[in-house]
């Protein structure tokens, strides 16, 4: 089954629902397996762009995207990349720096 042939009824789904109330949306990594076809990766990141997200940063040295997404798309991703479904991670800032604890 080619992916793209999906993203058309996808793109189609996404346009009635951006007639509704905006929805909320997260900042999250998008991680996908060495084997995925970057054509699958291209489409989520459509996908994405179609649905009024932003494609954050893009990774080269992994198969990987930070995005801004609502969990609706994020849902449909995982759909539309069978087999090679991603790993999502919500994106945020790590310190490695003991703090002080609130007083």
């Amino acid at each position: 089954m080619k992916i793209s042939g999906l993203v058309v009824p996808f793109l189609g789904l996404v346009a009635l629902g951006s007639a509704s109330l905006a929805q909320a949306q997260r900042q999250v990594l998008v991680t996908y397996p060495d084997n995925t076809p970057p054509s699958i990766i291209q489409e989520a990141k459509k996908a994405i762009v179609a649905a009024g997200g932003e494609i954050t940063k893009e990774y080269s040295f992994i198969k990987s995207f930070a995005a801004t997404v609502s969990d609706e798309v994020l849902s449909s991703i995982h759909a539309l990349s069978e087999p090679h479904r991603p790993i999502v991670e919500d994106d945020g800032t790590v310190n490695i720096q003991k703090q002080a604890p609130l007083e």
